[in-house]
């Protein structure tokens, strides 16, 4: 059993898609970030960098890993799902992997930031992550022109990748610019198992946490 410990985030709902896909027993452990739970000590001796989502691997040891990233390729290889094993088919999924946590999940959340949340207009801001935000999407854009996913078969990559275009509106993007982006992600959203995972945790599991 895996203890999930998450909220309503991209890379949160990254996890919980995974672990939908992948079939795989699971737990939902809600970690409230509105009210700095993820801060506590208790969440902290889990994940040290005080960040959602971690999990718990009841069945290894109570063996902890943080970083969505490296979740998904934990549970890749414990479930041997969504990861090839052969060494150019898991590079082709780890390159896209790395292209989610280290450009397109950075970039757009630092847009929406800067549009949804900040206290005052940044223009100069708005206009940097956005700008870079929109040429990630144009790369997406390309490459999927020719392959149906990102890597081969559906993957990790997908998953990671999906969590943050399908929050598009939230970065005032305009989809229809990005016609292969937006089949790609019409047809994740369409997968059973992903447009579950992206409603964990529950609006129950939600209102449960509010009243511990």
């Amino acid at each position: 059993m895996i203890d999930l410990y998450t909220w309503p985030t991209p890379n949160g709902f990254k996890v919980s898609v995974a672990l939908e896909e992948m079939a795989l027993p699971y737990t939902v452990k809600p970690i409230d970030i509105d009210t700095g739970e993820q801060k506590q000590p208790a969440y902290l001796s889990i994940n040290p960098n005080g960040r959602v989502p971690a999990i718990v691997d009841r069945h290894n040891d109570d063996f902890a890993v943080f970083e969505s990233g490296a979740i998904l390729v934990y549970l890749a290889e414990k479930s041997r799902k969504l990861l090839p094993t052969d060494i150019k088919g898991r590079s082709q999924v780890l390159q896209w992997l790395m292209f989610q946590m280290g450009g397109l999940g950075p970039m757009q959340g630092q847009a929406v930031t800067f549009l949804k949340y900040f206290p005052e207009r940044v223009q100069p801001a708005i206009d940097r992550y956005q700008q870079e935000t929109l040429r990630l999407y144009g790369v997406l854009d390309r490459h999927l022109a020719a392959n149906e996913f990102l890597a081969g078969e559906f993957s990790i990559a997908d998953i990671a990748n999906w969590c943050w275009v399908r929050i598009y509106p939230n970065a005032e993007i305009e989809i229809s610019n990005f016609p292969n982006v937006s089949r790609w992600n019409d047809q994740i959203q369409a997968r059973p198992a992903s447009a579950k995972g992206v409603t964990v945790p529950s609006k129950m599991e939600l209102s449960e946490k509010r009243f511990d």
